[in-house]
């Protein structure tokens, strides 16, 4: 595999609410409609009166979708890995790292999110750092939160950084990245 062949790596990142899920949902659509085939996870929030109370997980490739966490409360009680906010459902973990194992090879791998159980436990969504890792994808995207991007850096240097930002509307920026994964990077692949 020369340079030019080898996959694409992307590392979005944004502060809390900047949209980076909303990005994904654009991005696996607008890439889906160009006929690839995007695999791994997205992770919807959920809504109860305008308040974030709970995280789906959503196979991109079947839109299969499944309760991935809640929002830890002082009744809650909790079995499963946690952090600070979230309680995780223990058997949908388990899916989605299987989603991630079967995900590749693909054209498009999408992991929303890698976070601390990940990066930092070693945790989670192991099969997500495996799947990066082994590169068998025409491009990567894997949102990882600003106090990670240090520990993502370092784990894939060849990465580019995407910051979502309340500046620019997710949608645009998901069609803007959309354009540059779709262009060839050989000058002999591009059309006239």
């Amino acid at each position: 595999m020369t340079p030019t062949d080898a996959p694409r790596r992307y590392l979005l990142t944004g502060e809390l609410g900047a949209g980076k899920t909303t990005f994904c949902l654009h991005l696996v659509e607008i890439l889906g409609e160009a006929g690839w085939d995007v695999a791994g996870t997205v992770s919807p929030a959920v809504f109860k009166a305008e308040s974030k109370v709970a995280i789906d997980l959503l196979n991109p490739r079947s839109g299969q979708r499944r309760r991935l966490a809640t929002l830890l409360t002082p009744e809650a009680q909790q079995s499963g890995p946690a952090t600070k906010r979230w309680g995780f459902d223990a058997e949908t973990l388990a899916w989605g790292d299987s989603l991630l194992a079967r995900a590749t090879p693909c054209d498009l791998l999408i992991i929303d999110e890698l976070g601390p159980l990940e990066l930092e436990r070693g945790e989670g969504w192991l099969s997500g750092l495996k799947a990066i890792d082994e590169g068998k994808y025409k491009a990567a995207v894997i949102v990882v939160r600003p106090h990670l991007l240090h520990l993502a850096t370092q784990r894939w240097p060849d990465a580019e950084v995407v910051l979502v930002s309340d500046e620019m509307a997710p949608h645009a920026q998901a069609a803007a990245l959309a354009r540059q994964i779709l262009k060839p990077r050989r000058p002999d692949l591009q059309t006239p």
